[in-house]
C-alpha cells in the first residue's frame, strides 16, 4: 500500500512535465510592411493616449464617461469576461482532487458463509480524480485561460468602439446644430427676399420668373431646416442609446466644428500598430486557445489514470458506526483506461482540433487585414480631407464675396434679381458643404484614433496565471 501511494504521488508530480500542445508561433501578418499614406511625424501613439487626453471638450468627455458607466453592450462585454474567468477557474479546478464527506450503505452476501451482510461507512472521499500525466487537463486549462484573455480583449475592443461611436455621434450633433442655425438664418433671409420680390411683382417691377425663383429658394431653405431638425433629433436619440440614459430634447453641444480640435497621431509600422489593437489580440488569443485544444485532443489517445479513495469509519450496524462497533477503514482504487476501440472518436476529435486551429489562423489573418485597411482608409482621409476642407472654405469665401457684390449691383440697379438669388443659393450650398467637410475631417481623426488602437484604458485587474 505504501508503494501504491508513492506511485500515485509520482504520477501527480510528473503530470506537469508532459504536454502535447504544439509550440505556438504567431502567424506572419499578411499585409505590407508600411502604410500607403503618411501620418504625423511626431506625437503620442494612439494606443498610449487615453481618450481623456485625446478629446479636450468637457461636454464630450462627460458623455463618454456616462457611456462607459451605463452602456448595455459594454456591460454585456464585461459580464462575458467574468463568465470566461469562471470557466477558466472550473478548468483549473479539474487539476486538483475533489474531497467531500461521503456515507454509504450496502447489503451483499458474505464471501465466507454466503449470508447477507450489511456494511455502513462514513468519512472523507476522493471521487475519481484524474491524474493529468499526459497533460490533457492542463491543455484544456491553457485553452480556457486563452479564451478568458480573448474575451477581455473583446471587452477592450467594445470599449474602444463605444468611445469612437459617442465621439462621432456627438460631432454629428455639433455639425447638425450648425446646419440648423444656418438653415434658420437662410430661411429668414429668403422669406424677406420673397416678400420683397412679391411686392415688386405686385407693382409690375419684377417678372413672375423672379417671383417663383424666390419662392423656390424660400421653400428649399424650409426643407433644409426640417432636415436639420430631424437629423439633430436623431443625433440626440443615438447619443441617448450610446450613453445608456436619456438626454433632454433641448440638449446642446455648445460648440462648433470649427472650434473642435483633435490632436494629430503618428501611425508607425503595421507590425507594431496592428498587434496593439484589442480586436487583433482577441483573434490571436483565440488562436492560442485552438492550439491548446490540439494538445488535449492528442492526449486523449493515451491512458487516462484516475484515483478513487475513501477513509473513515465502517461498521456492520448503523447504530455502531461511530461507537464501539465501528472501525477505521480506507480504500484506494486507482484505475487506468487505455483507448483501444472508440469508433474513431479520438481521431475525429484531433482532426476537429486541427481544423479549428486552421480556422483561427484564417480569422487572425483576416483581423490583421481588416485592421490594416481601417488604418489605411483613415490615413487616406487624413491626407486628402485637409486639402478638401481648405478648397471648400475658399469656395464658401468666394461665394460670400460674390453674394455681397451681387447685392450691391442689385441695389444699384445694375444686376438682375436672378443674379442675386443664384448667388445666394450657391452661397448656402457652399456653407453647407464646408460644415459637412469639416465634420468628415473631425470624424476621420476619431476613426484614425480608433483604428490605431486608441480609446480604451487598462483596468487594474489580475489576470490568471498560465
Amino acid at each position: 500500500m505504501t508503494r501504491l501511494r508513492l506511485s500515485a504521488a509520482a504520477l501527480a508530480f510528473a503530470a506537469a512535465g508532459c504536454s502535447f500542445v504544439p509550440t505556438y508561433e504567431r502567424p506572419a501578418a499578411p499585409v505590407p510592411g508600411a502604410f500607403p499614406y503618411p501620418a504625423a511625424a511626431e506625437g503620442t501613439p494612439a494606443a498610449q493616449l487615453e481618450w481623456q487626453k485625446f478629446f479636450a471638450d468637457e461636454r464630450l468627455r462627460s458623455l463618454i464617461a456616462a457611456a462607459l458607466a451605463n452602456n448595455r453592450d459594454l456591460r454585456v462585454a464585461m459580464l462575458n469576461v467574468e463568465q470566461a474567468r469562471a470557466q477558466y477557474d472550473i478548468r483549473r479546478a479539474d487539476l486538483y482532487p475533489t474531497v467531500g464527506v461521503a456515507a454509504t450503505a450496502s447489503r451483499a452476501p458474505s464471501a465466507l458463509n454466503g449470508q447477507q451482510v450489511n456494511t455502513f461507512t462514513a468519512g472523507l472521499a476522493l471521487n475519481t480524480w484524474e491524474i493529468d500525466f499526459f497533460g490533457r487537463l492542463r491543455a484544456l486549462s491553457e485553452a480556457a485561460v486563452a479564451q478568458y484573455l480573448a474575451t477581455d480583449e473583446g471587452r477592450k475592443a467594445a470599449q474602444m468602439s463605444l468611445v469612437a461611436s459617442v465621439a462621432t455621434t456627438w460631432l454629428s450633433l455639433v455639425a447638425d446644430e450648425e446646419l440648423l442655425a444656418l438653415a434658420q438664418q437662410t430661411l429668414t433671409t429668403r422669406e424677406e427676399s420673397f416678400r420683397l420680390t412679391k411686392l415688386r411683382f405686385d407693382n409690375g417691377v419684377s417678372s413672375e420668373i423672379d417671383l417663383r425663383l424666390a419662392q423656390s429658394l424660400s421653400e428649399t431653405a424650409r426643407v433644409a431646416l426640417a432636415q436639420a431638425q430631424r437629423l439633430r433629433a436623431n443625433d440626440i436619440n443615438a447619443l441617448s442609446l450610446l450613453v445608456g440614459q436619456g438626454l433632454p430634447n433641448d440638449y446642446r453641444s455648445g460648440t462648433t466644428t470649427a472650434a473642435v480640435a483633435l490632436p494629430d497621431l503618428p501611425a508607425g509600422l503595421p507590425s507594431e500598430v496592428l498587434v496593439a489593437r484589442p480586436d487583433v489580440r482577441q483573434a490571436e488569443q483565440q488562436l492560442v486557445s485552438a492550439n491548446a485544444n490540439i494538445g488535449a485532443a492528442r492526449a486523449a489517445f493515451f491512458p487516462r489514470i484516475t484515483l478513487t479513495a475513501q477513509a473513515g469509519r465502517a461498521s456492520t450496524q448503523l447504530s455502531g458506526l461511530f461507537g464501539n462497533g465501528g472501525e477505521w477503514a480506507y480504500t484506494v482504487a486507482p484505475s487506468l483506461l487505455l483507448p483501444i476501440f472508440d469508433a474513431g472518436r479520438n481521431s475525429a476529435g484531433l482532426r476537429s482540433a486541427n481544423v479549428s486551429r486552421d480556422i483561427a489562423v484564417a480569422q487572425y489573418e483576416k483581423a490583421v487585414q481588416s485592421a490594416f485597411r481601417e488604418v489605411s482608409d483613415a490615413l487616406a482621409g487624413r491626407a486628402t480631407l485637409g486639402d478638401q476642407l481648405q478648397a471648400q472654405s475658399n469656395v464658401a469665401q468666394a461665394e460670400g464675396v460674390r453674394t455681397r457684390l451681387s447685392q450691391m449691383r442689385f441695389d444699384a440697379g445694375v444686376a438682375s434679381q436672378l443674379d442675386l438669388l443664384d448667388a445666394q443659393r450657391s452661397l448656402f450650398a457652399a456653407q453647407q458643404a464646408e460644415i459637412q467637410t469639416r465634420l468628415a475631417r473631425l470624424q476621420n481623426q476619431v476613426l484614425l484614433y480608433r483604428a490605431l488602437g486608441g480609446g480604451w484604458t487598462e483596468p487594474a485587474t489580475t489576470e490568471p496565471a498560465r
